[in-house]
């Protein structure tokens, strides 16, 4: 049976899929100029034996309508399930303490796709997102994420407050963001075993989320804007994680 597949596209997006070892094949349009990456895409094509065509441009166009492909576009293997038990298996001793993130319904690509890249950069274990009303991990959230998306685990759930349930009884503990705690983010410790939860678009944390965290924190809003998008107000709070893990190293 012939694996199922889905199209990323964009020059970081296809080499991180590359190094993951995800890739089916590859299409990189003709005319483009010579890159650094573009030459690592190649090469790394070329060791791993994955066919690498080039095509007119307007191919690859045609499979991300009105996006910035960067002339390359690879087809890569559907993502593993990854289950919550899974991520909660955590880093080996002596390690840092678990870092896990989850999404609460956030839609918007760009805010998922920030997030997890993010993520990555912090040093974040893994991911949680509801199955419904979230935006679909696609070639769109690969790009802006920088093909974070090809390392970070993800486990897609059907009930998140169940998910936030079993995180807690693991021995995590759950800090969502929220505008109108009393707490800000900078006065919790945060080396801990941690979940951050960030919430929707708009909506923010749902009622049954917010009532599975063991703390809610918010971050400060000094000039006239009331609030961050999720993926900066996301970002905020899991560097602020780093910096305070980093302190007692």
């Amino acid at each position: 049976m012939k694996p199922e597949t889905v199209w990323v596209w964009g020059r970081h997006p296809v080499l991180e899929a590359l190094r993951a070892g995800t890739v089916h094949s590859i299409l990189l349009a003709t005319g483009r100029s010579p890159s650094p990456i573009l030459a690592d895409i190649r090469q790394l094509a070329r060791q791993r034996g994955i066919p690498l065509r080039e095509v007119e441009p307007g191919e690859i166009e045609r499979l991300a309508p009105g996006q910035n492909t960067q002339g390359v576009a690879a087809q890569v293997l559907q993502r593993r399930r990854h289950e919550v038990g899974e991520l909660l298996q955590g880093p080996d001793p002596g390690e840092r303490p678990p870092f896990l993130l989850a999404l609460d319904q956030v839609q918007d690509p760009h805010n998922v796709g920030a997030l997890l890249r993010t993520a990555s950069a912090a040093g974040v274990q893994g991911v949680i997102v509801p199955e419904r009303r979230s935006a679909p991990l696609s070639g769109a959230v690969a790009k802006v994420s920088a093909g974070a998306v090809s390392h970070l685990p993800v486990a897609e759930v059907t009930n998140l407050a169940r998910a936030l349930d079993e995180v807690r009884h693991a021995g995590i503990w759950v800090v969502g963001l929220d505008g109108t705690a009393e707490a800000t983010i900078f006065s919790l410790d945060l080396t801990i075993p941690l979940l951050l939860v960030i919430g929707g678009e708009g909506e923010g944390l749902r009622r049954l989320t917010r009532e599975r965290c063991d703390f809610l924190a918010r971050l400060p809003m000094l000039g006239p804007m009331e609030s961050l998008n999720a993926s900066v107000a996301g970002s905020i709070a899991m560097y602020e994680a780093v910096r305070q893990r980093l302190q007692v190293e």
